[in-house]
Parts: C-alpha cells; structure tokens; sequence
C-alpha cells in the first residue's frame, strides 16, 4: 500500500464523521417534515445542547489521557446551584458569581486529579464516588428550585448577539458577518496547518482531500450561518462561547506541549514516562481542565433554565462520554481530535432534537442513542485492528 492511500485512508477516517453528520441531519429533516433546520429550531439545537459540547471537549482529553470522567453530571447540578444561590441569597453580582463557580469547579477537579494522579486512585472509582459526593451536595444545597436569576446570567445560554448592523429583508447581517468571519478563519487556518505541516516533513493529506474536506466544513458553517440569520435572535450568545473553547483548545491539542504530552500519555504511558514527560503532572491538569469545563457547563444549564434544580446534570456524562466515542476518540486513549468531539456532540444534539420532534418515547431515545455509541465504538475498534495488520 502506497503512501499517499495510507494518507487518504486516514483522511476518510478522520473526517468521515462530518459526512455521517450531513447525513443524520439530512435524514431527520425528512422525516420531520423539514422541521429539524427550521431557522428557529437551529438555534434552539444549539443553545439546548451547548452544555454536551462543552464537556466534551474536556471528555475528549481525558479520554485521550486514558481516563474516564462519571461526575461530570453532578458537578453541573453542584456548581450551577452553588451559582444561582449566590446570586439569588447573597445578592452576588453575577459576573462574580460565575466567576467563583469556574473557580469551585477548578477545585472540584484538583480533588478528583489528585486522587487519580498522586494516589493513582483509578479515575473510574474516584470519578463515581464524586458522581454521588457531588451530587448528594447539591441535593443538600438546592433544597427547592432556585429561580428568579439576573436577566444578564439568563441571556448566557438563552440569548443572542445584539444586532446592532440591522436586517437584509428578514436576514440578520451580524449573524452574516459573524459567519463570514469563521469561514475566513476556517481556511486560514487549515492552509497555515497543511504549510507547517509540509515544511516540519510530517505526513498531510492529500490536496484533493484537503479541498474537498475544507470545502464541505465551510458550506456546513455558511448553511448554519444562513439559517441563523433567519432565526428569531439571530446568532445565540452560547455559539460565541462553544466556539471560542473550540479554537482555543484545538490550538492547545495540536500545538502545545501541554497538548502533545496528552497524546503521548494516552497513548504509551511507558513510553511517555521514560521520554521524560511528568505523566502525574499531565493526569493531574486533565482533571482540573475537566473541573472548569463541567463548572461552565453548569453555569450554562442553569441559565438556561433559568433556575437550579438539584436533579440538573442527571445523565449529562453518558452524553459527554457518547459524543467523545462517535466524534472518534479511541476507547484505548492517545487519539482524538476536538473538532472531531464537536461534531460527536452536534450528532447526539440532532438526535434528540429529531427524535423530540417526531414525539418518540424517551425511553426509546435513550435507546436509540445507547445503540450509535456501540456501533461508533466498535467501527473504531475494528478500523484499528484492519489497520494494525
């Protein structure tokens, strides 16, 4: 097998979960009557599931890392009640307030690191007995529904960009320009990838590959745009968010050391070690990240609802953990990509969004989501036997 088919055959595998993704929302929006892209129904995806790719972002890493994280959900329901309590009881300025859940949370994930990390507690134990610490803490703190919350903490997850460049007919032209900056930055970037790549000598995609994947990635981003635009607010603030993470932390993955020190721990840990990386320090910042990252996801569901429910959060790591195996992050750690989590997370907000809209049981859902994350998983086990031979 020639070089440049082992190439594209990683490029197939590596983007194949956009075009299974084009297919999910195609499907759905047949067999929704063209419901599911409805320009309002967009938005709604998107601020509905805004928590799911926050978290998979840090699921991704610590899966990457070898690791599994099951207190994510309480965590959410924890620091969101510890959020809302401030503001509604103290009178706390809610900037601050979410300023000093972010902070919880980065304490809530040096308790779980350190245990993982120094005392090589493995993750799946200390993360379940921080599933039911964290949880029975909010059930004690957020003793009835917290509501009434600042309309500034409200408009995180529920509201929209200002528009303050007026309307093309019905078309919102921030939602438009917003959009044109990010396929601006989508081919930037990608180009200044694939020239750094070719002069560090490493392996890139073929170029036909690379226009077509860039090309598909940016009409998906100029349809969404499109639709947006359309929408009753145009462009929801929570988009702003989830896309800045996503930028950040794809720079951090990619060309950090920080990044490439996951990587090598995910992937050989005795090899990570003897190479002289410092695999406690590495498990230990995973945790934190994945502390901040369940602490914005908190403050996310919670101004979405607009209220703290201790039963906030339930189920919300299986979400996380599914999203992160169907965007192609390898059961065994060391290979997965942000973007790649992304689109797992786009992926199970359609369908939940499609299979509402087409009034299916929720027992049925849960069914049908627990049926696509084997099926992801055991296409990415099978790839990677087929290409270990």
């Amino acid at each position: 097998m020639s070089e440049t088919t082992r190439r594209l055959q990683g490029s197939l595998k590596q983007y194949g979960i956009l075009g299974a993704l084009v297919v999910i929302v195609v499907l759905f929006n047949i067999l929704t009557g063209g419901k599911l892209l409805a320009p309002n129904n967009v938005a709604s995806l998107i601020q509905q599931n805004a928590y799911v790719m926050v978290l998979t972002i840090g699921m991704t890493m610590v899966i990457i890392a070898r690791h599994i994280d099951l207190s994510v959900g309480s965590v959410v329901a924890f620091v969101g009640g510890v959020v809302a309590l401030l503001m509604y009881d103290l009178h706390v300025f809610w900037p601050l307030a979410c300023l000093a859940g972010l902070v919880l949370g980065i304490l809530i994930g040096c308790w779980q690191g350190f245990w993982v990390a120094y005392v090589k507690v493995p993750a799946f134990i200390v993360t379940l007995g921080g599933m039911l610490l964290f949880r029975g803490l909010a059930i004690v703190l957020v003793e009835r529904t917290v509501s009434g919350l600042p309309g500034g903490f409200v408009a995180i997850a529920s509201g929209s960009v200002p528009n303050f460049l007026g309307y093309i007919g019905y078309i919102d032209v921030v939602t438009l320009v917003i959009g044109a900056l990010t396929v601006v930055g989508v081919v930037l970037g990608s180009v200044r990838k694939r020239s750094a790549d070719l002069r560090g000598g490493g392996d890139v995609e073929p170029v036909a590959s690379f226009i077509v994947r860039t090309a598909v990635v940016c009409a998906v981003i100029a349809y969404i745009t499109y639709l947006l635009s359309l929408s009753s607010g145009g462009t929801p603030i929570v988009l702003i968010i989830i896309g800045v993470l996503v930028i950040v932390y794809s720079f951090v993955m990619a060309r950090t050391k920080f990044g490439r020190q996951i990587y090598a721990v995910g992937g050989n840990l005795r090899a990570a070690e003897l190479s002289g990386i410092n695999t406690r320090r590495v498990d230990f910042m995973v945790f934190v990240n994945m502390g901040f990252l369940a602490a914005l996801a908190g403050i996310i569901t919670t101004s979405r609802a607009g209220a703290a429910v201790a039963t906030a959060g339930n189920m919300y790591e299986l979400d996380a953990i599914a999203a992160a195996f169907i965007g192609g992050t390898a059961v065994s750690g060391g290979i997965g990509k942000i973007s790649g989590a992304i689109i797992g997370a786009l992926i199970m907000g359609v369908l939940n969004m499609g299979l509402s809209i087409m009034s299916v049981d929720s027992a049925w859902q849960q069914a049908i989501k627990g049926l696509v994350v084997i099926v992801a998983v055991a296409v990415d086990l099978l790839t990677s036997r087929r290409g270990s031979h």
